[in-house]
């Protein structure tokens, strides 16, 4: 972790400040040269949030010619988190996104959110987590009573904290939350103006860099260890009228995020290519920390697939500890006839 850190140490400060920037490359804007010179169908892909290395794979598909390939010409734009990816999807804004799948059980479980499915996982465990840094007297969850902590209110790791507070033993009424954009939120942290933020276990590299402070993390994991990260999702109405569409793209998003774990160096350049703000260091500091999240403990399994049991058990634990107002199957949230056969 020492060498993965001193890596990122001189790139990771520009990386926070690219967290939304991005452009869309020309390269393949063709409408037609498809593996069976058919015209290409047009797609719209929303990343889960910006442009970091984590969401990388998705410019390596279209890069690498794996989009191409199954059929469709993509046109890559930066997300803004699970809520936003959810409303632009089913709204018909955009085709087909990654969110947190917790996140989205949530929306739709208390009625904030309908008409999607998830096809496929992205990462096997949720990577929220809570970041502080030494210094700041919080080694444990109870250690958050009277802190300050911020993140975007839509943000999946605030919404889910009530539930993370009662599975830790923390009073949640003693903890403040407080609002703060995306890119500003390691700023705040560092500037001192609050204790902790919501955060993804992968951006530890870049928090210590920026603060100039060993990154204390709380991950969401250690006491809820069923929840699935993200899943990649596309409306209802998609996913019954085209099937065979949607399994293709999965499929060859999928090859791009498997490609990019095994070359994180040449995926963050890919990302580079792309979209200019980005750091190559960062990104593939970022895809190295992720992989444990994307690979199942089962080496059996197979990248992408989705397990009904474990997410029954993800909705249990969440109406268990009161988190959700309406009964829920996986079923309802999932698309198992779509999503890759475990």
């Amino acid at each position: 972790m020492r060498r993965l850190t001193r890596t990122v140490a001189a790139a990771a400060l520009a990386t926070a400040l690219a967290l939304v920037g991005g452009c869309s490359s020309d390269s393949e804007k063709s409408e037609s040269g498809g593996g069976n010179g058919a015209a290409l169908e047009k797609v719209t892909y929303l990343t889960s949030f910006g442009n970091f290395g984590r969401d990388s794979y998705a410019w390596v598909a279209k890069d690498k010619g794996f989009f191409k390939e199954a059929g469709f010409d993509v046109d890559i734009k930066p997300g803004q988190g699970t809520g936003s990816v959810i409303q632009t999807i089913t709204g018909g804004q955009a085709d087909f996104g990654p969110i947190d799948l917790t996140g989205g059980i949530l929306q739709l479980g208390n009625g904030q959110a309908k008409d999607f499915v998830a096809v496929a996982a992205i990462q096997q465990r949720t990577m929220a987590a809570i970041v502080t840094v030494e210094g700041k007297n919080i080694a444990t969850p109870k250690d958050l009573e009277g802190k300050k902590l911020a993140d975007t209110p839509t943000s999946v790791v605030r919404n889910l904290f009530p539930t993370y507070a009662r599975l830790a033993g923390i009073d949640g009424s003693k903890v403040t939350w407080v609002n703060g954009e995306a890119q500003g939120l390691i700023g705040m942290l560092g500037s001192g103006s609050v204790d902790g933020i919501g955060q993804f276990v992968v951006g530890q590299p870049t928090v210590e860099t920026v603060t100039k402070k060993k990154p204390v993390v709380l991950p969401y994991s250690n006491v809820m260890q069923d929840l699935y990260g993200n899943a990649l999702i596309t409306s209802s109405k998609i996913a019954k009228e085209k099937p065979e569409m949607v399994k293709k793209f999965t499929a060859a998003l999928l090859k791009g995020l498997e490609y990019s774990l095994a070359n994180p160096d040449e995926a963050a350049e890919i990302l580079k290519k792309n979209v200019p703000a980005a750091v190559p260091a960062a990104a593939s500091a970022e895809l190295q920390l992720m992989a444990a999240y994307v690979r199942s403990s089962n080496s059996g399994t197979a990248i992408g697939t989705l397990d009904s049991g474990r997410v029954a058990k993800s909705i249990a634990l969440l109406q268990g500890a009161g988190a959700l107002k309406q009964n829920l199957t996986p079923d309802q949230i999932i698309d198992f006839n779509l999503a890759p056969k475990a």
